[in-house]
């Protein structure tokens, strides 16, 4: 995550039903369902002024440290969160093992 967006705080907006941070008023959000043990991160955006600025990696690893500090498993349905897995094969370990992309990660 670039320096600047480390001290950004994550916010889950239960209403909105998306994990967001907020960047100089524009916001990068995940849409999330949510079960007793697990999360599913269905789709990833950022406002068209945050584009290229890193900011929707930064909501992505805010939100893979909070579902790794919850104990939940981890359905990355959203192909965005799917690849950055890939290339950062840590975050493999909090993906739940029935999820059907799994083998791919």
């Amino acid at each position: 995550m670039k320096p600047e967006f480390e001290n950004i705080p994550l916010v889950k907006n239960e209403t909105k039903k998306r994990f967001e941070i907020e960047v100089n008023g524009h916001f990068a959000f995940i849409n999330y369902g949510e079960r007793e043990h697990q999360i599913a991160l269905v789709h990833t955006e950022a406002e068209p002024e945050l584009a290229g600025t890193g900011a929707a990696a930064a909501v992505v690893e805010k939100t893979l440290q909070l579902i790794k500090d919850s104990g939940k498993k981890l359905l990355p349905f959203c192909p965005y969160v799917f690849a950055f897995i890939k290339k950062h094969p840590e975050w493999k370990a909090i993906v739940d093992e029935k999820f059907g992309g799994y083998d791919q990660l």
